[in-house]
């Protein structure tokens, strides 16, 4: 071989061991670029994708929808409260109204009536009895509103029973008012004057039903209802006045604690 062959398969042999990464320590190491991870639409994807998939449930189900009928108390209860205020903290060595859990509401200052015989001292503002609501705050004695309970729980509750999904509230017409008997200029005080008296005009049941004491009093469905649980009104009140007792009452029942007499239920 000549010289200048010899030569040039040098300079060859130079190129080649120089740009050769084969053996080179300090050669980069060439790392790929990752591949983009695929994207799992949906849950039944993400499962199949996972070591644990076959563990794992098939389709993940929302819950059902509540029955309509089951929202229907909820409604009525929104509707009562919806412009009552809030009841204050109550007192009592126990922290429930007049001693009895059942009764909810707020204690009220003592209240100066204008007319003499008018006025109620340690009395209570009501807004619900063993978990029927009042439309309306009403004020009255302890011994009226413990009247009240024991009138929901043995006379209201069992007299509608399951009808409409039961009793939700109780439309009051009047609590404590400083006024004559009948609304009488000169009459005698009346009973809501003194804090013993509360008039209620409607049964609302769970399912937005109004039984009213005026137009349900003669119907056929609500009429026997409403006429039980006025005679079970007697005994736990003095007074019970509704439809037939006189004009003043033909679309109410009165129902009072009044002292000093007998039962007067008519």
């Amino acid at each position: 071989m000549n010289r200048r062959v010899a030569c040039r398969l040098a300079v060859a042999l130079a190129a080649i061991l120089v740009f050769a990464p084969v053996g080179n320590a300090n050669a980069p190491e060439i790392s790929p670029r990752p591949m983009p991870r695929p994207v799992l639409k949906d849950a039944v994807a993400v499962a199949a994708a996972s070591p644990l998939a076959a563990f794992a449930p098939e389709v993940s189900l929302r819950p059902a929808r509540r029955p309509a009928g089951l929202a229907a108390p909820e409604r009525v209860e929104r509707a009562v409260f919806r412009t009552q205020p809030l009841p204050e903290v109550t007192t009592g060595r126990t922290g429930a109204l007049c001693g009895d859990p059942a009764l909810k509401g707020k204690t009220i200052p003592p209240i100066k009536g204008r007319l003499n015989g008018c006025g109620l001292e340690d009395g209570v503002s009501l807004i619900s009895v063993s978990g029927v609501a009042l439309t309306q705050p009403a004020a009255m004695d302890c011994k009226t509103a413990k009247a009240l309970k024991q009138w929901v729980d043995g006379g209201v509750k069992p007299a509608i029973g399951k009808t409409g999904g039961g009793v939700a509230a109780l439309q009051v017409a009047a609590g404590y008012v400083c006024r004559g008997r009948n609304n009488a200029k000169g009459a005698k005080v009346s009973e809501h004057g003194k804090g013993r008296a509360i008039d209620i005009s409607a049964i609302l049941l769970a399912n937005g039903t109004a039984i009213t004491v005026e137009k349900g009093w003669a119907s056929k469905s609500y009429g026997k209802p409403l006429a039980r649980m006025r005679k079970a009104a007697c005994g736990p009140f003095n007074t019970v006045l509704g439809p037939g007792s006189d004009r003043h009452h033909h679309d109410h029942f009165h129902l009072d604690t009044a002292r000093g007499r007998g039962a007067y239920c008519r």
